[in-house]
């Protein structure tokens, strides 16, 4: 169990995520004492994508590769259809994702993101959502697929889309305080 106020939660994101999806986390999980580290396959900054267009940037904190997995106590993946394309082919960043699995830590992940969990395998037997464009995805990995705001399946959290953030935000907390969930390995 952890408290929200002495969390350490990583954001593993890249070039083309989606805007609000980090940022909403990222603050929102500031301002209730969180510790909130960017990482990504790349150092320097990560731009975002905004509604129709590029919009701002972030500082990357840790180069992927650099990562472990022990110092943080969740992981938040932002969606955006380009950010998770690009991630699920970068090992390091997939390595990260199986391991926060692996370890019973909770894993959030919105929007697009869901695919990282496809690709780590990490979503057969479970409920799950996400973006409706990848429903078929999700489904053909293994998940039992709904149409719901957020979706936890033991400690595994799942959203759909920008408008679902306050309920993304609040369940992350809320699976921080609960701690690790015994789970099969991706």
């Amino acid at each position: 169990m952890a408290d929200i106020k002495s969390a350490s939660i990583l954001i593993l994101a890249t070039d083309g995520y989606e805007r609000s999806e980090l940022r909403v986390p990222l603050e929102k999980l500031r301002e209730q004492g969180a510790e909130v580290k960017i990482a990504s396959a790349k150092s320097g900054q990560i731009k975002s994508w905004d509604e129709t267009d590029w919009g701002d940037s972030v500082d990357v904190d840790l180069v992927a590769s650099d990562v472990k997995v022990e110092e943080f106590d969740a992981i938040v993946m932002p969606g955006g259809q380009i950010n998770p394309d690009v991630l699920r082919t970068n090992e390091d960043a997939m390595r990260i994702v199986r391991d926060f699995v692996r370890s019973g830590k909770p894993v959030a992940a919105i929007c697009h993101a869901p695919w990282l969990l496809v690709e780590a395998d990490a979503l057969r037997g479970r409920r799950a959502t996400s973006y409706p464009s990848i429903k078929t995805d999700v489904r053909n990995a293994g998940a039992q697929w709904v149409d719901e705001e957020v979706v936890v399946d033991n400690g595994i959290i799942t959203s759909r889309s920008p408008k679902d953030l306050d309920a993304f935000v609040a369940k992350i907390v809320e699976e921080v305080k609960e701690g690790r969930h015994d789970r099969r390995a991706a």
